[in-house]
């Protein structure tokens, strides 16, 4: 039997990156968010799991008691610094917040790292994601996903960044440097019982119910599970083809 890899969720939203993963067989044992409403969301479909809300006190929080190890940091570092829509401030912006995300990397130290972001970011810090991973000792390559590659009815092209410490595996996800990243998900139709735009938990929208703007907003900001669970198989078939030492 395959062992599950454990995921810390870093900027979780409400859990798009999470169900994903959950679907490809891993398991989510620790969530990072600062948003009180997508907390509440994520409270209620992951009840069992610990919550923080500010990646940048996550390192001493995740300390203050006994853990299970993580295998696989993930996370969607916020966009607005990099985005083609906002003042494209880059690390001038108080919202960049990769230098917090790497600081987790660097003190838990997972085999995996899993980052999506906008595709803004290829010439406004990607190469610092790039260098600051590299010098971690991580091999690291970059892609394209859309949702439109795994059946949903608009593009959303986002870039995904995929690390590990151990560069073997890595080669078995298929990616190329950052410089020229092709990568896209395997499947490109629906699946079969798969429609849309309805998605099962926490991913959809009722309308005129309370709360609706900040629904609307949380799903603006989530990543397609269906990348996700993509992305998280084939970490997992990568980590089973580690060779005997």
């Amino acid at each position: 039997m395959t062992a599950r890899l454990n995921v810390l969720s870093l900027f979780s939203g409400i859990g798009g990156l999470e169900l994903g993963l959950e679907r490809a067989g891993m398991t989510v044992v620790g969530q990072v968010e600062i948003d009180p409403y997508a907390r509440s969301v994520l409270a209620r479909h992951w009840p069992e799991v610990p919550r923080h809300d500010d990646v940048r006190t996550a390192i001493a929080w995740w300390h203050s008691q006994p853990r299970p190890p993580v295998d696989l940091v993930a996370g969607g570092f916020p966009c607005q610094p990099v985005s083609e829509a906002g003042k494209r401030l880059a690390q001038d912006d108080e919202r960049w917040l990769w230098p917090a995300m790497h600081a987790v990397i660097l003190a838990l130290r997972p085999r995996w790292v899993l980052w999506e972001n906008v595709s803004g970011l290829l010439t406004r810090g990607l190469d610092i994601v790039h260098t600051d991973l590299i010098r971690a000792g991580y091999r690291h390559r970059v892609g394209w996903a859309t949702a439109c590659a795994v059946g949903a009815p608009h593009m959303r092209r986002r870039l995904l960044g995929v690390a590990h410490t151990q560069s073997h595996r890595r080669d078995r996800i298929g990616t190329t440097g950052p410089q020229t990243p092709p990568m896209e998900p395997a499947r490109r139709r629906p699946q079969p019982g798969r429609t849309w735009p309805t998605q099962p938990r926490p991913v959809g929208v009722a309308h005129g119910i309370p709360r609706g703007m900040d629904r609307r907003r949380a799903l603006g900001n989530a990543i397609l599970p269906d990348i996700a669970e993509h992305m998280g198989r084939l970490i997992h078939t990568a980590d089973r083809h580690q060779p005997a030492a």
